[in-house]
């Protein structure tokens, strides 16, 4: 038997302090534990003391080691399957570099423990369902995408594989989860509450441009969910005394017959819902706005950015970065079921002075005062 001394040092890096040449005994084998054998008990003659309370420590350090670490020993990283509208436009950009913002700051690194397979449906909305039985097949940890086009179609894939919303208009009204509070199934994540800012984008719109009285309404009347930010801007309308003019596309084709349709309404002012389809046509939309002198509004940041009047809605960076929070706990082994859809916590005001004097507006200095980014 090993003497308690000589254990001890070893175990805590010390040299064994060497024992009279009389008491010199052969080494007695050292019992292994193995991860895969943590439910046996060895007998108390081959595990003594010292070596129990290492074994133990051993064994809480591997529970409490990072899922990621796993993963390497396990010579596999966990999966992420990504599915958006196009993610090589300026707001697609934007917003994968926030979720793995987010995903670094719950300790993922893309390329060193964490990998994700990007599909992009190219603009294109029926090339959804294909991408997501791709993604399907290839056996990904958890799938993450935006907007109900890309999240319906994974829903319909899959009845297993976790499923995170970016960003999700209606996730209730579109059958995406059970409840806000109880998703149940496997889809969970964030919902944009779109109805909520819908009349407070009107009424800014209308505190910059008090002339205001006629309002054309750019929107993609095929995207789920859009339907309720345009009767929610319309209650506000009524409030404000202003007249909506909806004008409704579907495809990018149908921007040009839309664009005259506005002009021939002759609005005071525009406002552009925000979706993937108007996102990834932004800086054709932006143009025609300036080019027929319209104060707009919109909702993405990247709008004013490009040369919009206004933005106001919630920050999607913001989300896509909370995203990766979902992930992080699915990762850990959190069920979605359980993980309630939370809502917007952190909205963005921005305003662009370098369009409001092209348009010979000035603005009010409490909004300057509310904004969060100011263009000048």
């Amino acid at each position: 038997m090993i003497p308690r001394r000589r254990f001890v040092s070893r175990v805590m890096g010390v040299a064994p302090i060497a024992p009279p040449a009389a008491e010199a005994q052969p080494r007695a084998p050292v019992p292994r534990v193995g991860v895969l054998g943590i439910g046996s008990r060895p007998s108390q003659e081959a595990c003594p003391v010292g070596l129990r309370a290492a074994a133990l420590i051993t064994i809480v350090a591997l529970l409490l080691t990072p899922l990621a670490a796993w993963a390497q020993q396990a010579g596999r990283s966990p999966r992420i399957g990504w599915l958006s509208f196009a993610i090589g436009s300026p707001t697609g950009m934007e917003l994968v570099g926030a979720f793995r913002q987010g995903l670094r700051e719950h300790g993922w690194v893309e390329g060193q423990n964490i990998v994700i397979e990007y599909r992009s449906a190219e603009g294109r909305a029926e090339r959804f369902p294909d991408l997501a039985a791709e993604l399907v097949r290839l056996q990904v940890d958890v799938l993450v995408a935006s907007g109900e086009p890309a999240i319906l179609a994974l829903k319909r894939a899959t009845t297993t594989i976790p499923i995170v919303m970016a960003i999700s208009a209606d996730p209730v009204g579109t059958g995406l989860v059970a409840s806000l509070a109880r998703p149940g199934g496997n889809v969970t994540g964030l919902s944009i509450l779109a109805k909520e800012v819908a009349g407070k984008r009107l009424e800014l719109l209308k505190e910059v441009v008090p002339r205001a009285s006629r309002v054309a309404v750019l929107w993609n009347a095929a995207y789920p969910g859009k339907a309720l930010e345009l009767r929610e801007t319309q209650s506000a309308a009524q409030v404000l005394g202003v007249s909506l003019r909806p004008v409704e596309v579907r495809a990018p084709a149908d921007l040009p017959a839309a664009f005259s349709a506005i002009v021939s309404a002759k609005p005071d002012a525009l406002i552009t819902f925000s979706d993937p389809l108007t996102n990834i046509h932004q800086t054709q939309i932006v143009e025609f706005a300036v080019r027929n002198r319209l104060p707009m509004i919109s909702e993405v940041r990247l709008w004013a950015d490009g040369g919009g009047l206004m933005t106001y809605g919630p920050s999607m960076a913001d989300m896509f970065r909370r995203a990766a929070a979902y992930v992080d706990k699915i990762l850990k082994g959190a069920k979605p079921a359980h993980l309630p859809v939370e809502q917007p916590t952190k909205f963005d005001l921005v305003v662009n002075l370098k369009a409001a004097k092209a348009l010979g507006l000035a603005i009010p200095p409490s909004i300057l005062l509310r904004a969060d980014q100011v263009i000048e």
